[in-house]
């Protein structure tokens, strides 16, 4: 497929790429990585009049702690995330989810910002946002401003962003010391993309009850969902395997569960149920 004619334009600083976007009267779109955008170009799903080619702004690199949370900027690539040992070290759910997005070369050059600008249903981060309480910090004509990640993904590639915004970076908020967590995937053979993605995060004190839990799940619904119905079930009680296995019957219930040709509305019901318990499972042997 060959996409429609475009204009490309490249900029160095989130000014700029302001002053474009407002140029464009909506006929503009920001390339990052590309690996959301190019691939909907060719299938002739956008047809933007401009690209705006926002890789060579320094600013919107890198990964920083800070004392509450991790925050990754827009520009990062997965396979940075993945390769960080402070991500791994506190946040080993996120560094797992970027390490098993696409292949090596979406990997390579698919960045978060545009990963969670894109807000693809089937995505892998925004399942593990949803679980980390992260933030999606924006630069926009206005000042910066912050959202939610509950908040911020609307519905199958909608989102909160104002029209004219740039995605700063993603604040990954950091579980309590004690809480360990994993991030659990059906890959969908010929994309990569999540046919499920279990995200949790768990927490136990010193006589194995739950303190804090929180599961974020994607690819099978419509838009990425928190999975209150099994964080309910577990907080304040023993984390053992039987409560696991009763509360990891209630993965499904937070969400329109989606069907496919590939995968059913049953089938993707069971993978939750599944996948929320292996999640579980890994945790409570770690």
């Amino acid at each position: 497929m060959i996409p429609s004619t475009f204009a490309y334009e490249r900029v160095s600083t989130v000014t700029e790429a302001l002053e474009r976007l407002q140029a464009s009267d909506g006929e503009a779109k920001l390339l990052a990585g590309g690996h959301s955008l190019l691939p909907m170009m060719k299938l002739r799903l956008s047809s933007p009049g401009t690209l705006i080619d926002i890789s060579g702004i320094k600013e919107l690199y890198g990964i920083v702690r800070e004392p509450d949370g991790i925050v990754v900027g827009a520009l990062t690539t997965h396979a940075e995330v993945a390769r960080s040992q402070m991500v791994r070290d506190r946040l080993p759910m996120l560094a797992e989810a970027a390490s098993k997005i696409g292949d090596l070369q979406v990997r390579n050059r698919g960045t978060v910002g545009g990963n969670v600008a894109h807000a693809d249903p089937a995505s892998d981060l925004p399942a593990v946002a949803l679980a980390l309480d992260a933030h999606i910090n924006l630069i926009t004509a206005d000042g910066e401003q912050s959202i939610p990640a509950e908040e911020f993904f609307l519905g199958p590639l909608i989102t909160a962003m104002p029209e004219h915004s740039v995605v700063k970076s993603v604040k990954f908020r950091l579980p309590p010391q004690t809480a360990k967590s994993v991030y659990e995937k059906v890959p969908h053979p010929a994309s990569g993309y999540a046919v499920v993605g279990i995200a949790a995060a768990v927490a136990v004190d010193s006589e194995n009850v739950v303190t804090h839990v929180q599961i974020g799940v994607t690819g099978a619904a419509d838009v990425a969902y928190r999975a209150r119905a099994v964080e309910d079930a577990l907080l304040g009680q023993e984390f053992t395997e039987d409560a696991i296995r009763s509360a990891a019957q209630h993965a499904a219930e937070d969400g329109m569960i989606s069907s496919d040709l590939y995968a059913s509305e049953e089938y993707r019901t069971q993978l939750c149920k599944v996948y929320t318990l292996r999640a579980l499972q890994r945790i409570a042997a770690l």
